[in-house]
């Protein structure tokens, strides 16, 4: 095949030659967390926040700032940061009265604190969608998929960004968990189509086409879960709390027209923008279509093993849309997983041997507990209340505006949409209820279709940042400059267009 270019031959991940050393990453890079940590330790606490929730704090910041630069791999650094405070639990995790009450209990409570990650559902979800993936890639499913698109959408790069942009939108209303939705169903389709066009993880070859297609997925996947009610688990459960806080009640049309506005605009842009600012190498290949269309027939009739496993993922799928009431997500996919193993649609060492899915399970795990730990702490409830202040003489308007952008910006404290919206959405409830003529309809609203596009900025913001930031695609430094500048359009936009959209329709 003459239009795709494979990657230059005798060099490796990160252009270094065979024989040579791996690159190694710079000592700065090891010496920032650690030298972050200590400075922000040395420094008072803050009025009002007690100092063992401010050195708690320190520790969190120093494992973000590991998380960004990345001395050792993701989930290296979250179980020293969840071993560190485990160790130090009876100074920065207990308060002094806590800590007296624990007696010797402590190191059990500690070390109980610390694994409570691995407990968390959402966290094995993202795990089956790296298993899923793992038999699209066994059976050959995967990439006969990939090239059935190829074939039909494959002469650009950004008609495949749309077509991604597609699956998602229509699945949406549908899959309240966008984990299972855009980490279990489209990633593992989607990981098939980058080395169709020599598109590597980890390897320079990357930026061909794979780390646009992965950030496309991920960018759409966070705005249809703020633009249907059902697109979000969490979006149910805070619709809950404000009803309970605030005594506001949405309806699924309600809150679909009030985003709409926002939402289709950013559907339509989200393709176009990753094209200009991580814009692909190959950008089109006329000679794509008829190549994918010759693999499909070297490839032959579709196999047992390819059946099966979509016979199990229509299972999956099946349980994750219509199933919500009977079972779980993740016992869904874990049920699947279960099959593939039965049915020597994967083998368990191939389990073992996917170091990605091991990997980002440790990562995404100690992170979730790190997250808690903010709100155990009390730093969140401190930091709304000085919010609070913040607000106190302004117009309503522009409370408003302040408290959603804050609400918008604290989700960096958090590894998960559940929460986030737990320990902040009544805090900010009640804050907003202190500002005179304040309407609470509109305020709710505005929270609460923040939360699938706030999910956009950092790597594990979102249920499935962290399968994406696994995938190897996007460098981590580039993840998190993608994730800033993304969120910072999608806020813009809610801003110039939802909020006076939901205000005028009182």
């Amino acid at each position: 095949m003459q239009i795709i270019q494979p990657a230059p031959e005798g060099r490796l991940a990160g252009g270094a030659a065979p024989g040579s050393p791996a690159p190694t990453h710079t000592l700065w890079k090891a010496i920032a967390p650690v030298a972050i940590t200590i400075l922000l330790a040395l420094i008072p606490a803050p009025q009002g926040l007690p100092q063992f929730a401010w050195w708690y704090f320190a520790i969190f910041a120093g494992v973000i700032v590991g998380l960004m630069l990345e001395p050792l791999p993701g989930g290296a650094i979250g179980l020293i940061g969840i071993t560190v405070v485990a160790v130090l639990a009876n100074h920065v995790y207990l308060s002094p009265e806590q800590a007296a009450t624990a007696g010797s209990h402590w190191p059990g409570e500690a070390i109980h604190w610390a694994l409570s990650g691995f407990s968390n559902s959402t966290v094995w979800l993202i795990f089956a969608a790296f298993m899923f993936a793992l038999g699209y890639e066994k059976t050959g499913l995967g990439e006969r998929i990939a090239l059935v698109l190829v074939k039909a959408m494959g002469g650009k790069t950004l008609t495949l960004g749309y077509a991604v942009m597609a699956a998602d939108f229509a699945l949406a209303p549908f899959m309240p968990s966008n984990t299972a939705r855009s980490g279990g169903t489209i990633f593992p389709v989607i990981n098939h189509l980058p080395p169709l066009y020599d598109s590597k993880p980890n390897d320079p070859s990357a930026r061909r086409i794979g780390g646009y297609i992965m950030w496309t997925a991920l960018a759409t996947t966070c705005v249809t879960s703020s633009m249907f009610l059902t697109g979000l688990a969490p979006n149910l459960l805070a619709l809950e709390i404000a009803h309970k806080t605030a005594n506001v009640e949405i309806s699924w049309i309600q809150w679909f027209v009030a985003f709409a506005p926002v939402g289709i605009l950013l559907l339509v842009a989200v393709p176009l923008l990753g094209y200009w600012v991580y814009p692909p190498e190959v950008k089109s290949g006329e000679g794509v279509p008829k190549w994918a269309g010759s693999e499909l027939e070297k490839m032959g009739p579709i196999t047992r093993r390819e059946i099966i496993l979509g016979v199990l993922v229509f299972v999956a799928l099946l349980l994750w849309i219509f199933g919500g009431n009977y079972v779980d997500p993740t016992t869904a996919a874990l049920v699947v997983i279960s099959l593939m193993l039965i049915t020597r649609v994967v083998t368990w060492n191939d389990i073992l041997a996917n170091k990605q899915a091991w990997n980002t399970l440790v990562w995404f795990a100690t992170l979730v507990a790190l997250a808690d730990g903010l709100s155990h702490v009390g730093f969140v409830k401190w930091l709304a209340t000085v919010m609070a202040g913040y607000v106190t003489g302004f117009s309503p308007l522009t409370a408003m505006v302040v408290l959603v952008v804050a609400f918008f910006l604290l989700h960096y404290m958090f590894a998960s949409v559940t929460a986030h919206v737990t320990a902040l959405l009544p805090v900010m409830l009640g804050v907003g209820s202190t500002v005179p003529g304040l309407p609470m309809q509109q305020f709710t609203l505005l929270l609460l279709l923040t939360l699938g596009i706030m999910g956009i900025i950092t790597p594990y913001g979102a249920g499935p940042s962290p399968v994406y930031y696994g995938s190897g695609y996007i460098p981590p430094g580039k993840f998190w400059e993608l994730g800033a500048i993304f969120g910072a359009v999608y806020l813009v936009a809610f801003l110039v267009i939802g909020v006076p959209w939901i205000m005028a329709r009182g």
